[in-house]
């Protein structure tokens, strides 16, 4: 088959002029073709714009809108027993939060000043936008209009404000935690008349023990107005997280925080989360903390302080038991208490009033805080360092007839002083006679001690001085905080002739030093510092940081920091010395003021303690003023497993009244294996 081509005709001049005559005569045509070029560039020019030039930022803005970046909270660690019951844990609840983002409208003014701080810029909410949070506030029953001024605390619309305020557009604002589960699932129901708002599952600590072991564990709190910014530098979220305040909550609090998680979550035009689009870190859960509490002992030393308490009328006593080896804490207990839970749950006004203005003060644990004059307790750091500096010998012998006499040594320029009468606690009844050192402590004799410490002229003795009192009550602990790891310790005072000067501008006399001796005028300790000093003479000289941890674990159970006893110094005292003290203290309790803490089968040293005391709660006149009632031990002797310190708030005679506490916390710990089935 033949294909011919036909030949190709250009186009002649006469035909292209031809043409364009034709589109010359149709203007319109030409108009056309030119606008739809133009609109073709115009268009190119754009879609380059926002495609190349400002894409990515577009892009950002795009995500934005429905992607989010979420902090996923840590689980806080659990705090547990010495026999591993948990203490606390962690139960499910419910907060509502509001995304401004989403609220129906609302304007934000800026000031027309520079710069200015947040709380400037001015919030304008539209009608719907406040019909929206009315409504939440009143399913929330909440206030709405309060600014926080008053006891019912900040407003709902003052807290939406604020947050936006400080930015947070596309950041929930917690409006309320701690929600019952009907009343989220009801605002769960009404979502969609309610844009912006939100329900979010949290979490908060429930003390499964409450006053038994509140002022040990503490409780957790909002971080407060004037901590934010220091929490906020340590990744603290102050609109969210909790943070210790008190107890183990708080020393521990970097162990127990965990560290947050990071996830990136896409959101419907609702602000809902429909999916997770990736986990940028997973949240680690705080550590767990084991205690050196018994459980089982606090618990029984509660209730026996309990019944001390009700038979002297105290309204505030302190229970510790210690192991005097090792500085550790099997329980520790001060009353009045409070119930933890108030705190987790949200506390009341009512509740908050009735805790602060007890005037014994139950949010304080008096075990630490306490600063009272010990008593004759304090005797046995009184013959400590009487015999390590031979004023005294164990072959010593001083005489009580009751009661003696210090002279007015300046009468001459002052015809109206007198002289002084210092009277042993026996003196009505008579007099202890000769006594040795070990008599000394068994017996609690006063007028031995007023010599030792201030030595007395009648008899030619020359006692240990306030300088070396204050000595040796600085090496066995006192007027320093033990270390132990509460929150609120204090130090108590060891008075010396230079502190009296510095603060009442007055002079030290020979009956200041007496005072001293058996634990009274301006001596005070803490029931703790008190207890560590026992723990000295019972293990022979070491004087151990007290410790309430064990040790701490990571959430797999690994031990991250371990146990181990700390001492805090050495006293070289010689064994011959410790062993005196020791036999006086055994001598109370088997002949002497403290015969009722025996225990059949266990050889117990204790020294009885009883302090008057005059403060802001309560005061007497003259020499009748109220007493605190004292008592210290350690069992047994031999090889000393525990020590026991009880301190009853005017609870009167420490042998009539806290030794009985005392004997029942060591029946209970020596035969409680044994009835054990």
């Amino acid at each position: 088959m033949i294909i011919k081509h036909r030949p190709r005709r250009d186009a002649t001049q006469s035909e292209w002029q031809a043409r364009w005559e034709t589109l010359r005569r149709a203007p319109r045509v030409i108009v056309l073709a030119l606008l739809i070029l133009a609109a073709f560039v115009v268009f190119g020019y754009r879609l380059w714009g926002l495609q190349i030039v400002e894409g990515g930022r577009y892009r950002v803005l795009a995500d934005a809108q429905r992607l989010r970046s979420e902090v996923v909270p840590a689980a806080r660690g659990i705090i547990y027993s010495a026999d591993g019951v948990p203490l606390v844990r962690n139960i499910p609840s419910f907060k509502v939060v509001v995304m401004p983002a989403y609220l129906p409208d609302y304007d934000v003014i800026l000031p027309s000043f520079s710069p200015y701080t947040p709380e400037d810029v001015q919030v304008v909410f539209s009608s719907e936008t406040e019909a929206v949070l009315l409504r939440l506030a009143v399913l929330l029953d909440m206030p709405y209009i309060t600014n926080g001024e008053g006891d019912e605390g900040p407003g709902l619309r003052a807290l939406v404000t604020h947050g936006i305020q400080r930015g947070y557009v596309y950041r929930p604002v917690v409006v309320k935690k701690g929600v019952d589960r009907d009343t989220a699932l009801l605002i769960a129901s009404e979502r969609l008349t309610l844009p912006g708002v939100d329900i979010e599952l949290d979490s908060r600590r429930e003390y499964l023990h409450g006053s038994l072991v509140s002022q040990v564990l503490g409780y957790t709190s909002p971080i407060p107005g004037e901590s934010v910014e220091a929490y906020e530098e340590r990744g603290y979220d102050p609109d969210t997280d909790r943070i210790g305040v008190a107890g183990v909550e708080a020393t521990y609090e970097e162990w127990l925080r965990g560290q947050k998680g990071r996830r990136l979550v896409e959101e419907d035009v609702q602000g809902r989360v429909s999916q997770v689009v990736a986990t940028e870190a997973e949240p680690v859960p705080g550590g767990n903390v084991h205690l050196t509490l018994d459980l089982d002992l606090q618990e029984f030393t509660q209730e026996a302080l309990l019944r001390g308490m009700s038979r002297a009328g105290s309204p505030r006593g302190v229970a510790l038991v210690m192991r005097p080896q090792t500085g550790e804490v099997l329980a520790m207990v001060s009353l009045p208490t409070y119930d933890n839970n108030l705190f987790a749950r949200g506390i009341s006004v009512e509740d908050w009033q009735r805790l602060n203005e007890d005037v014994h003060r139950p949010l304080l644990n008096h075990a630490v805080s306490d600063q009272v004059p010990p008593g004759s307790v304090f005797k046995i750091v009184l013959a400590t360092g009487a015999l390590q500096e031979g004023v005294l010998t164990p072959d010593t012998h001083l005489n009580c007839p009751g009661t003696i006499v210090l002279p007015y040594r300046y009468a001459e320029r002052d015809p109206a002083g007198r002289d002084q009468t210092f009277y042993c606690w026996i003196w009505r009844q008579g007099s202890h006679g000769s006594l040795d050192v070990v008599g000394g402590l068994a017996n609690s004799c006063d007028i031995f001690f007023y010599k030792v410490g201030g030595g007395f002229e009648e008899d030619d003795f020359e006692g240990l001085g306030p300088q070396r009192i204050a000595q040796y009550a600085e090496l066995f602990g006192f007027g320093a905080p033990t270390g132990i790891e509460l929150t609120a310790e204090v130090s108590g005072t060891v008075p010396t002739p230079t502190w009296k000067r510095r603060t009442h501008g007055e002079n030290w006399s020979t009956g200041d030093t007496y005072n001293v001796s058996i634990g009274q005028g301006y001596l005070a300790v803490t029931p703790l510092q008190m207890l560590n000093a026992v723990n000295v003479v019972a293990n022979g000289g070491l004087l151990y940081h007290p410790q309430i941890v064990h040790h701490v674990t990571d959430y797999e159970g690994n031990v991250v920091e371990p146990f181990q006893p700390e001492v805090i110094r050495t006293l070289s005292i010689t064994p011959t010395n410790w062993a005196l003290v020791q036999q006086g203290m055994e001598g109370a309790v088997a002949y002497g003021t403290a015969t009722g803490a025996q225990v059949e089968g266990v050889r117990v040293a204790g020294k009885t303690g009883t302090a008057q005391f005059c403060d802001d709660i309560k005061c007497g006149v003259g020499f009748a003023q109220p007493e605190h009632a004292w008592f210290a031990a350690f069992a047994p002797v031999e090889n000393p497993e525990i020590s026991i310190i009880i301190f009853l708030y005017d609870g009167g005679e420490g042998s009539q009244m806290a030794v009985p506490v005392a004997h029942e916390i060591l029946k209970y710990y020596f035969t409680r294996d044994k009835s054990t089935p």
